[in-house]
């Protein structure tokens, strides 16, 4: 494959998994009540440890790295998380809970196997679902035109989320391929276009940043190693685990390449260490990105050395804030509708889990009534268990950790503790 070639197909990696690539920083920066140079940051750090995390796995050596022309990036299960923790316990708390969950996927990577029964998709999918639907509240503000906004509910904003929202069905909709794969990426543009012309989209931002600068460990302050925060990311990471086996033994399918448990533990151990080099350089948890996935597939392209052009390419822009500050032009509302959509994913991702496992039985439904139930009660009625010692109320407070456990319990209750009776 030739230069050109080569770098086209890098390219068109990189627009595919663009727009969760920024949207994470944008929805994380904005519920923290960050500045706009410290988003720009965030988005630029978050692209470069995009790069980095994608060339650890496609590398493969001895103890790191799968070897398969994937592609990583922070999983939209991670931003409530990171949002709650960083609300409760400060900025310093999601960096010391990242790192720490980096460290223990590296020390379950070789076992991870024996544990993963404890994550059936009866669980995951609950977990899956109830982030889902947690995060639409933020989708719906960000509609309207951001939370505290003054501009909030005016019909500008709910005209851009419109216009977007269109652009985005109508192109999945009537195109195939690369251009339905970048769908929402290009609703984004056409709405930012319309705030434009509309008045109400600002490039003070991008004219303040700087043209290059150099990434920084501990940005935004030192890590803090808390046992809630850490007890949430590690499980958000082995969700991410499980999710990350099934894109593993996909790519292996595509590209022919047989891969045992020996290569599973290199990727899990790339995955942690991402997360790891995250968490130092004030970034996120790293995971595989399944849309990239579909694009092997559609292009037939299977060469690691693609993926290793996306990578570079990837960490080169986290040297640019310029280029990062331009994805703050996108209007609220237009981020809004966005969210919609990609929000609206991850619930149908945790749907599609959790269909075919309900129809197996009424005690599977059960499960997923009381994890779902709870997980998402507990999100959107706080204060449930204020009467609760003061670590139980935090801990069960969580809405993810609560419905994880749910699940996980009731999983081990039903279909694993003795012989289940044939009907």
């Amino acid at each position: 494959m030739n230069n050109g070639k080569l770098l086209t197909f890098g390219i068109q990696h990189l627009l595919a998994m663009y727009t969760g690539a920024i949207l994470v920083p944008l929805i994380i920066g904005g519920a923290l009540g960050m500045t706009p140079e410290q988003i720009t940051y965030l988005i630029a750090i978050d692209l470069f440890m995009c790069g980095v995390a994608t060339l650890l796995q496609v590398w493969k050596g001895k103890f790191f790295g799968i070897g398969l022309p994937v592609v990583l990036g922070c999983t939209f299960t991670a931003v409530t998380p990171i949002i709650s923790i960083g609300l409760e316990f400060g900025i310093g708390a999601i960096y010391g809970s990242i790192i720490a969950s980096g460290f223990i996927i590296i020390l379950v990577s070789g076992f991870f196997g024996k544990i993963v029964k404890f994550f059936p998709p009866i669980v995951t999918g609950s977990v899956v679902t109830i982030i889902g639907i947690s995060l639409l509240p933020t989708a719906l503000n960000n509609v309207a035109g951001g939370q505290g906004s003054p501009t909030f509910g005016a019909k500008e904003n709910i005209i851009l989320a419109a216009i977007t929202l269109v652009v985005i069905i109508v192109v999945y909709r009537f195109t195939k391929g690369f251009m339905r794969a970048i769908a929402i990426l290009l609703g984004m543009i056409a709405g930012t276009v319309v705030g434009l012309l509309m008045g109400v989209t600002n490039f003070d931002v991008v004219a303040e940043a700087g043209m290059f600068h150099m990434v920084q460990p501990f940005y935004f302050g030192a890590p803090e190693f808390l046992l809630e925060p850490i007890l949430v990311m590690t499980l958000i990471g082995m969700v991410s685990l499980v999710e990350s086996t099934g894109v593993y033994y996909a790519l292996s399918d595509i590209t022919k390449t047989k891969i045992d448990s020996k290569d599973l533990a290199k990727g899990y151990r790339s995955e942690g260490l991402a997360s790891i080099i995250g968490g130092i350089f004030n970034a996120f948890p790293y995971t595989t990105y399944s849309q990239n996935v579909g694009l092997v597939k559609m292009t037939g392209v299977k060469e690691r050395s693609v993926v290793f052009v996306t990578g570079i390419l990837l960490v080169v822009l986290g040297f640019f804030p310029k280029f990062a500050a331009i994805t703050q032009v996108i209007p609220t509302a237009v981020l809004g509708a966005a969210m919609v959509v990609m929000f609206g994913l991850v619930i149908t991702q945790g749907i599609q889990m959790l269909a075919p496992e309900i129809a197996k039985s009424m005690e599977n439904a059960l499960i997923v009534a009381c994890a779902v139930g709870l997980g998402v009660g507990v999100s959107v009625v706080p204060g449930v268990f204020e009467a609760l010692p003061q670590t139980a109320e935090n801990l069960f407070s969580n809405g993810i950790v609560t419905g994880s456990l749910t699940a996980i319990i009731l999983n081990v209750l039903f279909n694993m503790i003795g012989k289940k009776k044939a009907a």
